[in-house]
């Protein structure tokens, strides 16, 4: 991981903190895939996911409809959170940044990352993440990761 992957700390809670309706683009409704319970944790945490994936739009999907494509997503977005390969981000980016007035964070799931995505944020002043998982940085960062790096929302006396 480089430097350039993710602000420090004080700056990741900030960017948290300001999540409200986030645009979650590769998203599956398979429960066990990580896009999945990554939209489903934000969900949990007060935030408005809308789910993108032109292979299942029109379905529902944690309370929302898929939306085909970036173009699809409501102008409030305000976060985009990218479950792509590396190599499709930069035309998915650009055209959130095109689309999206409201944008203020692009952030690349573990394993993606675009040097070119980076740079078209930093021209437009939105706030970029790569290479990290919000729902890991959210639980990291306020207390919610236990042993194992797993919340496993038991409660026990046992160590």
């Amino acid at each position: 991981m480089t430097p350039a992957d993710a602000p420090d700390d004080t700056e990741l809670r900030r960017l948290l903190q300001g999540m409200r309706v986030v645009g979650v683009v590769g998203v599956s409704p398979n429960p066990v895939r990580p896009s999945y319970f990554v939209a489903r944790y934000l969900g949990l945490r007060g935030m408005r996911v809308i789910p993108v994936n032109p292979g299942h739009a029109g379905e529902p999907l944690l309370g929302a409809t898929v939306v085909a494509g970036v173009r699809d997503l409501p102008a409030e977005v305000d976060t985009l959170d990218v479950f792509r390969r590396s190599e499709h981000v930069a035309p998915i980016v650009r055209e959130a940044l095109d689309h999206l007035p409201g944008l203020k964070l692009v952030w690349l799931q573990i394993g993606v990352t675009s040097d070119e995505a980076r740079a078209m944020c930093a021209e437009r002043g939105v706030a970029f993440v790569q290479n990290r998982c919000p729902k890991i940085e959210y639980q990291r960062l306020f207390g919610e990761l236990r042993m194992g790096g797993f919340n496993t929302g038991v409660i026990s006396s046992k160590l």
